[in-house]
């Protein structure tokens, strides 16, 4: 006699999404468009991390109208009206409450996806924190962004030195009274150190390599420019650098107070220190290298090509705008510092501004490369039935972002289609046969 417990039928979906982010609902939306059965799991709440993982001043660095979320763009579902504007931490997350209300996935939160294992008969296994379900397919939509990246030589930093990562840092009244020194000059460690600066802390900057763009250029946003000029349309397989693009850091500006250009040379001139990579730790001692001016100058000649295509652009085109300009340094380091005392200098705060890693160790599928990072083509990756969204250049350059996912999303519910339609035409033959 089978017992009422071994009875129970393991729960089934057409397609399970991990993830119930931007992409993860944005996969839902096309599903339900097409009446495909699925479920989203997500570890949190629904779009979480933008909830918890920013800090209080944050702001998006893209215009409002970028945010083109499927049924609910910033101007048509949210009836926003400053297209141009840069909505702050409140208003985004009121944008994505009003998403989440528009699509009304079928999801449940505070479910942790632990494996997500290919049955030999097809589909998959998924082991959560839950129970056990099985889907035919699986979408991935739970980012990139999984693992903060903290230096080893963190772990010999005096005991008295607050550390955080970026995504924990919430104001500079939050930190312990002294300086603070930000480690990383990409979006995050830019934004964070101006945040700092602005409140009237003394910050010291340790600049990476990361590119840096204009705000505004010859009458418009330079978001607007390029995507007049179709550089937001160029995906992955037609892009100069093709899949190497997804290694690019982003460029650092900001949409605060309106938007602006962030100029570190200008911090330095109003009194922040800036170095070299951190290369080291001797005692209460970091070592930087030499390399501000080379980092520096690189950004700045990032800065000068982009609005040298623009310059080009407008010209092809015989189009009227305000004259350009060629940015020149306002401040150039005199003598590197390669050296720096966290006691003499009063440091009392790290925050460490250096991205995240990976990791998909529980999608237990062959398709990763050596750096953990999924190999695949606009989301579809070899394992049939196993696919991935919402990840930075996907395809686009908007794939991470509120602009590009849409496409992403709907793209991929039609090749679940098709996969469908063609197995079940498989099995047909395979009767007749």
């Amino acid at each position: 006699m089978t017992s009422h417990l071994t009875s129970i039928k393991t729960p089934h979906h057409s397609v399970i999404v991990v993830g119930g982010g931007q992409a993860g609902l944005s996969a839902s939306y096309y599903l339900q468009q097409q009446g495909i059965d699925h479920l989203v799991l997500e570890k949190h709440s629904l779009t979480h991390t933008w909830r918890n993982q920013r800090w209080d001043a944050f702001s998006l660095v893209t215009p409002n109208w970028q945010c083109a979320l499927p049924g609910y763009s910033y101007t048509d579902g949210f009836n926003g009206s400053d297209p141009h504007g840069f909505m702050k931490k409140d208003e985004i997350n009121e944008y994505l409450a009003g998403f989440v209300k528009s699509v009304n996935a079928p999801a449940r939160e505070g479910v942790t996806v632990q494996r997500v294992v290919p049955r030999t008969q097809g589909g998959f296994e998924v082991h959560t924190s839950q129970g056990e379900f099985t889907a035919d397919q699986v979408i991935v939509a739970s980012g990139g962004y999984h693992t903060p990246i903290i230096p080893r030589l963190a772990e010999r930093l005096p005991a008295g030195i607050h550390q955080l990562h970026s995504e924990q840092y919430r104001n500079p009244q939050a930190l312990p009274v002294g300086n603070v020194l930000v480690v990383g000059s990409g979006q995050s460690g830019a934004q964070i150190a101006e945040d700092l600066h602005l409140a009237g802390r003394k910050v010291y900057l340790a600049v990476g390599d990361a590119p840096r763009c204009a705000r505004f250029y010859r009458g418009k946003d330079v978001v607007d420019w390029l995507a007049e000029m179709g550089y937001y349309e160029i995906g992955v397989d037609t892009h100069p650098l093709r899949e190497g693009v997804r290694d690019n850091t982003n460029h650092y500006v900001t949409g605060r107070d309106g938007g602006r250009d962030i100029d570190l040379r200008n911090f330095a001139r109003e009194g922040m220190e800036l170095f070299g990579r951190l290369d080291g730790l001797q005692g209460t001692r970091l070592q930087f290298a030499n390399n501000l001016t080379e980092n520096l100058d690189s950004a700045d000649a990032v800065y000068n090509r982009i609005n040298g295509s623009i310059d080009k652009y407008i010209e092809q085109h015989g189009i009227d705008a305000p004259p350009g300009e060629h940015y020149q340094p306002s401040w150039v380091p005199v003598q590197e510092r390669s050296e720096l005392d966290l006691v003499s200098e009063g440091i009392t705060s790290i925050i460490w501004c250096i991205g995240f890693s990976p990791d998909f160790t529980w999608v237990e599928a062959p398709v990763f490369n050596g750096r953990g990072h999924p190999g695949h083509q606009r989301g579809v990756t070899a394992q049939s039935g196993l696919y991935f969204l919402g990840l930075p250049w996907l395809y686009t350059w908007g794939s991470g972002r509120f602009s590009g996912v849409a496409r992403d999303a709907e793209y991929l519910v039609q090749h679940i289609i098709e996969g469908a339609l063609e197995g079940t035409s498989r099995k047909r033959r395979s009767v007749a046969g």
